[in-house]
């Protein structure tokens, strides 16, 4: 790792919410979760507008969970729903659902989706994004997410966000800012592509 990526992932670890989600309580994560279901609970669920498959939950580390929707909640991240959802939670909610949705059971029909970029062209793209998210897309610092495996519209839409401004974080926007709409295609493709066991969560 360059000293200047080592500096870059300190800068944006320190960017994150310092709300941890050790002590959250998956049993009432369950119960607060309900309103998740509708769409990170299907397999494949498309948002409207702009149109891209919801993330996969299942899986991922619980503090970036409790780092993305302090986002919302704080205004860092904008999407009318989810901006919605988590503008009444507590930070004690926030950390309760992100126990559960991230252990909850999979889903058995979450579908692959078939990325409309190249693999082989964003693994070369992809070695900037190693210091702070790992050599595959699965990073050893939780408060990341872990990319590998996720829906690749989805990673392209949250790319196209950090470009546009619809998320602030001034790692990720800088880095986008150089991607064109076909490296961010083949980004999002190759990430996908790596097998790491996220997965839509089956809401019980």
């Amino acid at each position: 790792m360059t000293r200047l990526a080592k500096f870059a992932c300190a800068v944006a670890l320190a960017s994150v919410s310092t709300v941890w989600a050790q002590d959250g309580n998956a049993d009432n994560g369950q119960a607060l979760a309900h309103t998740c279901a509708g769409c990170h609970g299907i397999p494949g669920y498309t948002n409207a507008y702009p149109t891209f498959r919801v993330p996969r939950l299942g899986g991922q580390h619980p503090e970036y969970i409790v780092s993305a929707l302090t986002a919302y909640k704080s205004g860092q991240r904008s999407h009318p729903t989810m901006t919605a959802q988590a503008a009444s939670l507590t930070d004690q909610q926030i950390r309760d659902i992100a126990a559960y949705v991230t252990q909850a059971p999979a889903a058995s029909d979450d579908p692959d989706i078939v990325p409309a970029g190249d693999p082989k062209k964003g693994e070369q793209l992809a070695q900037t994004c190693t210091a702070c998210h790992g050599a595959t897309g699965a990073p050893s610092i939780t408060q990341y997410p872990i990319l590998a495996g996720q829906h690749p519209d989805y990673l392209a839409h949250a790319l196209n966000a950090y470009k546009t401004g619809q998320r602030n974080n001034a790692i990720m926007s800088g880095f986008a800012s150089n991607l064109s709409k076909d490296d961010i295609k083949h980004l999002a493709a190759w990430f996908a592509s790596q097998n790491e066991p996220l997965y839509t969560p089956n809401f019980e």
